[in-house]
Order: structure tokens, then C-alpha cells, then sequence
């Protein structure tokens, strides 16, 4: 029984491995087309057409992901091992962590869509008037940027509101407030027990928050130590992005392994109940 659940659990991992190796792909295969010379009457369209495909394959790449993280959450709280997954599966599986998950994972992710310029609010712009848009209306951007900047996702709501998706921060905004929400769901648990566990993971999520708008770094900063200061460093930031990538991920994914740690009990189970 143990042994088909640890199957189970695997083909798990395998389908999130698969989803991110097919999103790399997709990134580097649309690459392809970002030469200004390929884009010509004649070709537009089929490139467009390719741009469909790329955003039909990257939902369906999210659904692997998705479908492949519930199966190994699930069968490791089914497998009630003693390993510190099992520990972060059973955490998160109460009701009180699934709705602390939920809610930290939409609201980070709606903070996230405006500091990386997804959802977009320019008051001063009328989107109408300057760039002669239909609303409410939509396109596809097939070209021209660097690997994983394009095809991008615009939409005009309103005069005022609009949406431009970018795929590389649609990934990185899924990721990111999955890892924070995660973090945040077992910090919840964790607290009462480890302050420093939260820490850590306030650091990561903040972090995180560099990652698709590294500048905002700069924005933070001049609150405190003034405006010119803070645009230097903003210069700065902007050329560390890679940086803060490299560092805010890897702390998130290590994080819940920390407060896993004291969510254990000497014999390896879990002192939550379950």
C-alpha cells in the first residue's frame, strides 16, 4: 500500500517536473520568432496563430503543475511518512491553512499583478485618446522582446484599466504567491512555536516581490531615505533582477523545511493531528 502511494506521489513530481520543462521549452521555442525580420505581411499571421498556441500550451502546462502538486500533496498526507514533505503536506492540509493559503495566494497575487505592471491603472492616460483603443477590447503581441517577454497579453477594461500579460511574470507570479501563500499557511501553524520560521519567510516574500519589478526596491527606499537616493538604488536594483530572482525563490522553497523542523516531534511525526 505504501509503495503504490509513493508511486503515486511520484508521478506527482513527475508531472510538476514536466510542466516547468515544457514551459522552458515554450520560452525558448517562440524565441524563434522575435526577429523583426521574420515579421512581415505574409508571415503575421501565422505567427499570431503560433502566439495562440503558446498561451494554449502554457495553461495547459499550469494544469500539469497544478494536477501534479495536489496528487503529491495528497498521497504524502495519505502516506503519513516522517519526512519533512510529509510534515509541510499534513500542516497545510487542515481547513484553517487551506483558507489561510487561498487568501494570501490571491491577495499577493493581485499586489503582485500591480507592482509587475500586469494590471495596469494610469489615471492620467486615456487609452482611448492616446492609443486609439476599442473598450472593452484585446490582442496578442507576437513580437519583438527578449525570451520570455513575448507573445504578450494586452487588454483595454477601461480608459483608465487594462491588463499586459507578460508570460515570464505570469510564471513568476503563479510561483511566487504559491510559495508565499504556502510559507504564510504554515508559518500560521508554525508561530506559536518558531517566530523566527516566520521570519525567514517574510524575508523570501518580500524578495519575491523584487522579482518582477526589481525598481520597487527603489520605491521602498526613497520612503525612507529620500527620493534622490532611492532612484540611484532603483538603477542599481534593475541590474541585480537576476539577484533577487536567485535569492527570494531558493528562500521560499526552504523556508517551509525549516518550520517543518519544528512542527516535528522527536520520533519524526507531526505534533499537528491530522
Amino acid at each position: 500500500m505504501v509503495n503504490a502511494l509513493e508511486k503515486k506521489a511520484s508521478r506527482g513530481k513527475k508531472l510538476i517536473v514536466l510542466g516547468f520543462v515544457t514551459i522552458g521549452i515554450l520560452f525558448l521555442m517562440f524565441n524563434r520568432y522575435q526577429d523583426p525580420e521574420l515579421i512581415t505581411p505574409s508571415a503575421i499571421d501565422t505567427i499570431q496563430r503560433i502566439a495562440y498556441g503558446f498561451y494554449i500550451t502554457l495553461v495547459v502546462s499550469f494544469g500539469a503543475i497544478a494536477f501534479g502538486i495536489y496528487r503529491y500533496h495528497k498521497e504524502k498526507v495519505q502516506n503519513n511518512g516522517k519526512d519533512l514533505t510529509t510534515i509541510i503536506a499534513i500542516v497545510t492540509n487542515s481547513s484553517k491553512s487551506k483558507k489561510v493559503f487561498v487568501t494570501t495566494f490571491i491577495i499577493y497575487g493581485i499586489f503582485f499583478s500591480l507592482i509587475s505592471g500586469t494590471l495596469v491603472y494610469q489615471p492620467e492616460v486615456n487609452f482611448v485618446t492616446h492609443y486609439g483603443a476599442i473598450i472593452p477590447s484585446g490582442f496578442i503581441a507576437p513580437c519583438c522582446d527578449s525570451p520570455g517577454y513575448m507573445p504578450k497579453i494586452i487588454i483595454y477594461l477601461t480608459e483608465h484599466i487594462g491588463l499586459q500579460v507578460i508570460p515570464i511574470n505570469l510564471v513568476l507570479q503563479l510561483v511566487v504567491s504559491y510559495l508565499v501563500a504556502l510559507n504564510t499557511s504554515i508559518a500560521v501553524s508554525a508561530y506559536a512555536i518558531s517566530k523566527k520560521g516566520r521570519g525567514i519567510s517574510t524575508i523570501g516574500a518580500a524578495a519575491g516581490l523584487f522579482i518582477a519589478c526589481p525598481t520597487c526596491a527603489g520605491t521602498f527606499l526613497s520612503v525612507f531615505i529620500g527620493t534622490a537616493s532611492g532612484i540611484a538604488l532603483s538603477i542599481a536594483l534593475a541590474q541585480m533582477q537576476t539577484l533577487f530572482i536567485a535569492i527570494s525563490i531558493p528562500i521560499l522553497l526552504v523556508t517551509p523545511y525549516v518550520m517543518a523542523k519544528k512542527l516535528r516531534n522527536n520520533d519524526g511525526s507531526c505534533k499537528i493531528d491530522h
